[in-house]
C-alpha cells in the first residue's frame, strides 16, 4: 500500500490555490467575503495572472465566486450542500477510521489535533478550536493511506469551513466536540475500530443536525 505523503503541488499557482484552500480551512477568510486581487496578490506576494490561476480553480471547486462586475466573493453554501458535505464525510471517515490502528501517523496526527484544541479551549479561542477539529478529521482521513484521497477531502474540508463560517458561532458549534474528539481517539489508540467507528458516525450524525438547525434559524432571520 503506498503510505506516501501527498505529492507537493508542482507549479506557484497549485502553491498558490493550496494556500488559499488552507485560509479557506482554517477560517482567514468567511462567506460572502469580497476577495481584493489587488491586497490578495500583494500579500501572497504573486502577480495578479498567478492569483486568477488559483481563483479559476477554487471557483470550479465551488469554493469561490466570480461575479461580472463585482469580482470574486467567498463562496456561501446553501443547505443542500451541506448535507452532500456530510453525506461525503460519513462515506469517507468512517471507512478510513475503521481500518486505524494505534501506530498510524494519522493516530499521532489525532493525538496532536485533539492536545491543540485542548490548549485552544482553554485559551477560549473558539476559532482555533475550529482549525484543530478540522485537523483531526483530516487525520483521521490519514488513516485510509490514500494521497488522493486526501486530495479530495481539502476540499471538502474548505467547504465545510465555509458552512461553519455562516453560523458565525465557533463557540457553540466546536465546544462539545473536543471531548468527543477525544473519546474517539482513544478507541483508535486501544485498537478498538468498531467503536470508533460507531462513535464517530454518532458524532457526524449530531454534527449534521447542529450546523442545519443553526441554518435554518440563520435564514429565518
Amino acid at each position: 500500500m503506498n503510505n506516501a505523503s501527498p505529492a507537493l503541488p508542482r507549479t506557484l499557482g497549485e502553491t498558490i490555490t493550496q494556500e488559499i484552500r488552507r485560509m479557506l480551512v482554517e477560517g482567514e477568510l468567511v462567506p460572502g467575503q469580497r476577495l481584493s486581487e489587488a491586497a490578495l496578490a500583494e500579500s501572497l506576494d504573486i502577480s495578479r495572472n498567478t492569483l486568477r490561476e488559483a481563483f479559476r480553480v477554487l471557483t470550479r471547486e465551488g469554493l469561490l465566486k466570480h461575479e461580472p462586475n463585482r469580482g470574486v466573493t467567498v463562496a456561501e453554501p446553501d443547505m443542500s450542500s451541506i448535507i452532500d458535505i456530510y453525506r461525503v464525510r460519513r462515506f469517507v471517515e468512517c471507512k478510513a477510521i475503521a481500518q486505524g490502528y494505534p501506530q498510524h501517523p494519522g493516530t499521532l496526527h489525532m493525538r496532536e489535533a485533539v492536545e491543540s484544541a485542548v490548549s485552544a479551549r482553554e485559551a477560549q479561542d473558539w476559532v482555533a478550536v475550529g482549525t484543530a477539529n478540522m485537523m483531526f478529521h483530516q487525520a483521521i482521513v490519514e488513516l485510509a493511506d490514500s494521497p488522493r484521497l486526501l486530495a479530495f477531502y481539502a476540499q471538502i474540508s474548505a467547504e465545510l469551513r465555509l458552512a461553519f463560517g455562516l453560523l458565525n458561532d465557533p463557540k457553540f458549534l466546536h465546544s462539545s466536540y473536543v471531548d468527543m474528539n477525544a473519546s474517539i481517539l482513544r478507541c483508535v489508540e486501544d485498537s478498538q475500530p468498531e467503536e470508533a467507528t460507531r462513535l464517530l458516525d454518532a458524532y457526524l450524525v449530531q454534527s449534521e443536525r447542529t450546523v442545519l438547525a443553526a441554518y435554518e434559524r440563520r435564514i429565518r432571520r
